[in-house]
């Protein structure tokens, strides 16, 4: 019984990150936009020197100063990786992405249906709401432990397009990005940003899945639906929110954290997940936690209704086994 919750967990899982992949891509991608240790342009501007000068004839004319590039929304990222890489470029990383969603997803997914079963009260058939809580904590953690790899090379995977081109790293798969990462920067850069990755993990573990079968409990007791399609769709929609809101600021210090470039013999941009929240705040304002939050709902809207609806058609298959 409990093998069964793991590949019902994961076939679910693998089908929804698929599916849902390029709105992740989107929302990495724009999660990154503004951050202070983005490449720099090719141009050096010269202000101290020109201090003296104050007509514009003075002022070399192959040196400009062009506007901080304006932010874009995540139609508009969407457009420009097609214009830029094309359409298979919306699925960049996608073979992280079925990685990530086997060791991480098929885990929590898992363990939480383990769990629900162990804790929930035979007499009524009912788990309470600090159960089912506590449920997706333990579940989301462990399952981030045991992803983290595949998060990395996938968030890499994602925002190499964004880097020009000869700075791109170039993955060709998920595991030439992680061989390349334990060659080149230790086995340990695997696990970079794990703090953040377990911290998000359990944040949308314990609203997601706690959230989609409080919602569900509620729409049934209240007799609002029948326990069928609508009923799901609607309690996966509403956990999807509850979601987003609880884990973008992390989702987006993981985002900068794993992406970081560390060079050889230089101080890393990001000290630690502390350092990297207060650079971002104090560079881009404590609303800038919350970048990629329109593709965030997006993706995590669809993605939770896909894997919730899938999830209860893969256990209607798999009733009687």
């Amino acid at each position: 019984m409990g093998f069964k919750g793991f590949f019902e967990g994961g076939i679910a899982s693998i089908v929804a990150g698929c599916s849902t992949h390029p709105l992740d891509l989107i929302k990495v991608r724009m999660q990154l936009q503004g951050e202070a240790s983005a490449p720099a342009p090719a141009f050096q501007t010269l202000r101290p020197a020109l201090a003296f000068h104050t007509t514009a004839s003075h002022v070399h004319p192959h040196i400009s100063i062009p506007p901080p590039p304006p932010r874009v929304g995540p139609v508009a990222v969407g457009v420009r990786i097609i214009q830029q890489d094309g359409v298979a470029a919306l699925f960049s990383g996608i073979s992280a992405t079925v990685l990530r969603q086997t060791l991480y997803s098929t885990t929590r997914m898992g363990l939480y249906d383990v769990l629900k079963q162990k804790w929930t009260d035979p007499n009524s058939n009912n788990m309470p709401l600090m159960r089912k809580i506590t449920a997706g904590l333990i579940a989301g953690g462990v399952g981030a432990a045991v992803g983290n790899p595949a998060d990395v090379a996938m968030v890499r995977m994602q925002a190499d397009g964004r880097l020009p081109l000869a700075q791109r790293r170039n993955y060709k798969s998920v595991v030439d990005a992680i061989s390349q990462m334990a060659k080149s920067e230790g086995v340990a850069s695997l696990w970079r940003g794990s703090s953040l990755t377990v911290n998000r993990a359990m944040l949308v573990t314990a609203s997601q899945l706690a959230s989609y079968d409080q919602f569900k409990e509620i729409i049934l007791e209240k007799h609002l639906m029948k326990d069928g399609l609508g009923t799901h769709v609607t309690a996966s929609f509403a956990a999807g929110f509850v979601a987003s809101v609880a884990s973008n600021p992390v989702d987006v210090i993981k985002t900068r954290v794993m992406n970081m470039k560390v060079e050889a013999g230089m101080a890393p941009p990001y000290s630690g997940a502390m350092d990297c929240a207060m650079k971002t705040i104090r560079a881009e304002g404590p609303m800038s936690l919350y970048k990629g939050f329109i593709p965030t709902i997006s993706r995590q809207g669809p993605f939770t209704v896909v894997l919730f609806v899938t999830l209860e058609q893969v256990r209607k298959l798999l009733k009687e086994y």
